[in-house]
């Protein structure tokens, strides 16, 4: 949320067809948290005629007052309504020839991570940020006045002194003499008064306005008038000549007058300034009108106190029309980058260029000093150094284009009578547009004018009418035909001058004037999610570091989510799945990645809904059932192995359940009911790697039981569990503890002569008499075994994956325990462990339970004792397949074969990695150990800092593990390595009293 809440923000437009374009991004950064809830949003266009800031300033708080006043249930504007009201006014200012949508709207490479949904970041966003939490707050109620044709930033510690203030405040930005004399500054009595202001004056006048700090005070930075001040500007709507600067004045015939903000308004309330070098200051072409309208002014005005806030230390950058500097400043930033874009080969981008809002498709060459802005391109292309690139489609002649260091070439969507064309433009980033082409350093292309007439055939008559400026903003170069011929010919591919002659052609002050700025606007927006589509798409195919709901929001936000689940029903489908895997697999192995990708998408399905609910009011919360036989249909598929069928399904049944909210969260609650089929089918194929041998079978009546202690996670607990694990892989280091000197969860097992499952659960430990009975005796019995609130479903689950019994097999439950066990079998198992108490009582039992029916080829003579401490430990998962990514570090509880103390039945503490094929880490990490298998150079001096960790070059196979984990348990780690370099393990030198030794690796 916004840290200063307004009353109303108000933004004047150049032009008509922007107000509501406008008024639609200013209410998108609302619904984002830019601006409060609450805040009135307003687009006001400026009149025809060029009314200045300061006439724009007056008929925005004319506006801003009457709506006020309406909401107040007044019948007439009055100034009452600003007794509590803080007014922002923000200026678009003139036409930018590099953001067809003025500057405010103008894209910078940066992405805010703070959003929740995915969004740009303008030079507007800048300004209400800054102004928000830095300038405005403390305030009391009037009005806030700032132009957005620049951009500015103020030390952290920055707050300005509100007590007892009244009038007018400027705030002043440092800047250069050199670089003032081009624009205005505040000359102050250092005491925070303001003297005089002094606009493009010489070095010499220039000088007078320095500072302490070597610099002078900017005309620049926002403007505040308090409410007693802002009542005096209501009220030169009524006053004539000034009210021509308000749509009042217009709708009752008065002539437009032109005021500037700062040098009439914020002059007349200068110290030094008297009435008559006022007044008489007018320009030559409105002079008797001015003068008429400034001597109103100082009538008003004159007496208001101006206080000068000036900022040391803070910047302030203007927008101005250079290409070159507009190019610098999008890639001067060192922590830039590439941003809300989508990329297919990375690496053909400079680390120095910066993509904004693109999607460049093949291989797109851009180097570095380079910029490239709402374009779809498609390779190969190579943008030189220096260029700017902006508002291009992806089509053959974008590929054909010879492009040259330093050019700037755009794509214009502009209205030309009835036809709505795009129109090209291309031009140097050094060329300046306001030279008149005879003037010295004037030029196209970075060449001066007669290098392009002398090649080309071109005269200064074929650009120019008769009278009228020279200059590159005004000459009529670009052909309205709707096509990049006139570009690439304009950069040196010849043969169509003929063509280009005849053409109707435009300069690009027209081009400007005529642009579609709605339809720019939308266009962003398109390719926006038109990338974050195909960054979804990447994530989901090759899973990595990336949080997809920022872009599911927007899309929602945007009407964009039907786009967006066709996308994931196409990928759960298996369309478009692509497995990287190092070697071939068979058909049968190739299905695990397939289903493990199809898992995430099924889940990314529930997220989107789950949005969408949310945008639209809430729906009830997200966990709940997920049975209604609707979708039973679409599960059964699923369960068969047929994913398209089931995906197609799974939509055809959605369809159903978009109309409300609270269906939108139950659809969802459904769709993460089947990821979670197809996540239970991927974990059953770790069958396939592990061996169960036939053995004897043991007598009847004959008990086996197996106990297991509990578990502290010391990190990244749940991590490694989808779908969590999906979204950003998972990692866990687990130590093994024993509850009052016993194992608190334990597992028996025995055969019995009838063909039937009886589970029990026993609640409080082995002999606990509080208990539940399950009894299985046909397959159906067995059906909710993944329902986790069904009875027993946790024993029914571990013989299932134990593979005691098969639900799906066509053969009755008594024919299968018969053929399999001669007989029947009885289950019981327990845990002292409170239910929920996060000791890992579920995960533990189960895995000792399926311990005990895996072991049919143990010696039955072995003694139950025996079989305490061998606890399960985590076997490796192969990577690419449906748990790619999740590990888990366990600490077991076993016998020590490796000492002499296991013999004598001691136990060691032991933390250890699954052994894995793909060996250790291939990046040095901060403790100093090397890239790879030797010793590092710190082994034996330091212990591992509490930032150290063990890290990877992204692979999904790996996921860094923090040493504060040990810190934590009172561990100190030091780093060793081991004989061979998969088995790679720190050595602590102090343990806890819990533990003998630990190893880790």
């Amino acid at each position: 949320m916004s840290a200063f809440s307004w009353t109303a923000v108000v933004l004047t437009c150049q032009h008509k067809d922007s107000v509501d374009a406008f008024r639609r991004e200013l209410l998108l950064r609302q619904r984002g948290g830019l601006v409060s809830a609450g805040t009135m949003l307003l687009t006001v266009p400026d009149r025809r005629e060029p009314l200045g800031s300061g006439g724009a300033t007056l008929n925005a708080l004319l506006v801003a007052a009457e709506h006020l006043s309406s909401r107040a249930g007044y019948t007439v504007v009055t100034a009452d309504v600003l007794d509590d009201a803080r007014i922002l006014v923000l200026h678009t200012g003139r036409d930018f020839p590099w953001s067809p949508c003025s500057r405010a709207f103008s894209w910078l490479p940066a992405e805010d991570p703070s959003l929740s949904a995915q969004a740009p970041v303008c030079c507007v966003d800048v300004l209400l940020t800054c102004l928000a939490r830095q300038v405005c707050p403390g305030s009391p109620p009037g009005v806030w006045v700032c132009s957005t044709d620049m951009t500015f930033t103020l030390p952290e510690d920055f707050a300005l002194s509100w007590e007892n203030f009244s009038g007018v405040l400027a705030v002043a930005l440092p800047g250069d003499v050199s670089y003032a004399v081009d624009h205005g500054v505040y000359l102050s009595d250092g005491k925070g008064g303001v003297g005089d202001i002094v606009y493009k004056g010489s070095p010499e006048s220039v000088r007078r306005a320095l500072m302490h700090d070597g610099k002078v005070p900017l005309v620049s930075g926002p403007v505040f008038f308090s409410r007693a001040v802002a009542e005096k500007l209501l009220q030169m709507h009524v006053t004539p000549p000034l009210d021509g600067c308000t749509y009042l004045g217009l709708d009752s015939g008065a002539p437009p007058l032109q005021l500037s903000l700062f040098l009439d308004i914020l002059k007349c309330l200068c110290r030094d300034v008297s009435e008559e070098q006022f007044v008489d200051g007018a320009p030559a072409p409105q002079g008797a009108t001015v003068r008429r309208g400034r001597k109103e002014l100082w009538r008003i005005m004159r007496g208001t106190a101006l206080r000068l806030a000036y900022v040391p230390g803070g910047r302030y950058d203007y927008m101005t029309l250079s290409g070159k500097q507009h190019i610098l400043r999008l890639t001067r930033e060192p922590t830039g980058g590439n941003a809300l874009s989508h990329i297919q080969v990375e690496s053909d981008v400079s680390p120095g260029a910066r993509v904004i809002n693109s999607v460049l498709e093949g291989s797109v060459a851009v180097a570095a000093g380079s910029v490239v802005q709402h374009c779809h391109l498609q390779g190969p292309l190579r943008v030189p150094s220096g260029c700017l690139l902006s508002g291009l489609e992806a089509s053959p002649d974008a590929g054909r284009l010879a492009l040259r260091q330093d050019v700037i070439l755009q794509g214009h969507r502009v209205l030309l009578g009835n036809r709505k064309l795009t129109v090209y433009t291309v031009m140097g980033a050094l060329d300046d547009l306001e030279l008149c082409c005879d003037d010295e350093g004037a030029s196209f292309l970075n060449a001066p004018w007669s290098v392009f007439f002398s090649t080309t055939g071109v005269r200064p008559e074929d650009l120019w009418a008769s009278g009228e400026r020279r200059s590159l903003l005004d000459a009529r170069l670009f052909p309205g035909e709707g096509a990049a011929w006139g570009a690439a010919w304009l950069l040196g591919r010849g043969g169509r001058a003929r063509r280009w002659r005849r053409a109707r052609r435009l300069s690009l002050k027209e081009v400007l004037s005529h642009t579609r700025q709605e339809a720019e606007l939308r266009r962003r927006e398109a390719l926006l999610f038109l990338a974050g589509r195909k960054r979804v798409r990447d994530a989901l195919i090759r899973p990595g570091q990336v949080c997809l709901l920022p872009i599911f929001r927007a899309a929602v936000a945007g009407g964009q989510q039907a786009a967006l689940l066709g996308l994931l029903d196409e990928l759960a489908g298996g369309n478009g799945a692509e497995c990287e895997e190092e070697e071939e697999k068979s058909r049968e192995d190739a299905r695990v990645p397939e289903m493990g990708v199809s898992a995430r998408c099924l889940a990314c399905v529930a997220d989107v809904l789950s949005c969408w609910a949310e945008a639209e009011g809430g729906g009830g919360l997200r966990s709940g059932p997920a049975a209604n036989r609707g979708w039973s249909a679409a599960y059964s598929l699923l369960e068969k192995g047929d994913l398209k069928g089931g995906v197609r399904a799974l939509a055809a049944q959605r369809a159903h359940w978009l109309g409300r909210p609270d269906l939108l969260v139950r659809a969802a609650r459904h769709y993460e009911g089947a990821a979670q089929v197809l996540l239970r089918r991927a974990v059953m194929s770790s069958q396939k790697f592990a061996e169960i041998s036939q053995g004897d079978l043991p007598p009847h009546d004959r008990w086996h039981e197996a106990e297991c202690p509990a578990r502290i996670d010391l990190a990244g607990g749940w991590s490694d569990t989808p779908p969590l694990a999906f979204e950003h892989g998972g990692c866990v280091t687990n130590v093994a503890v024993k509850i009052d000197g016993r194992r608190p969860i334990g597992a028996r097992a025995r055969r019995v002569r009838a063909p039937r499952l009886l589970l029990v659960s026993r609640a409080g430990g082995r002999d606990s008499d509080v208990a539940t009975e399950t009894l299985c005796e046909t397959v159906e019995d067995l059906w909710d075994y993944c329902q986790p609130n069904a009875p027993g479903a946790l024993l029914k689950a571990a013989c299932v994956c134990a593979g005691v019994v098969s639900p799906s097999s066509p053969e009755t439950l008594e024919c299968q325990l018969t053929s399999r066990w001669g007989g029947g079998l009885e289950l019981h198992g327990w845990s002292s462990l409170p239910t929920g108490s996060g000791l890992g009582e579920r995960r533990r039992l189960t895995r000792g339970r399926g311990g005990l029916m895996t072991r049919r080829d143990a010696d039955p003579q072995v003694p139950a004792a025996s079989w305490r401490g061998r606890c399960w430990r985590l076997s490796t998962k192969p990577r690419g397949g449906p748990t790619a990514g999740m590990r888990s570090y366990t600490t077991c509880c076993t016998w020590n074969k490796f000492s002499p103390q296991g013999a004598a039945g001691r136990t060691r503490w032991e933390v250890w990695r699954a052994a894995s094929r793909w060996g250790a880490p291939k990046r040095a990490c901060r403790c100093g150990c090397s890239r790879s298998g030797s010793a590092p150079r710190t082994a034996s001096s330091r212990p591992w800092s509490a930032t150290s960790c063990w890290s990877t070059q992204g692979r999904p196979d790996w996921r860094a593990t923090c040493c504060r984990m040990w810190c934590a348990a009172g561990i100190v780690v030091y780093p060793r390595w081991c004989a061979t370099s998969a088995n790679w393990s720190p050595m602590p030198r102090t343990v806890p009293k819990l533990a003998k030794t630990m190893n880790v690796s």
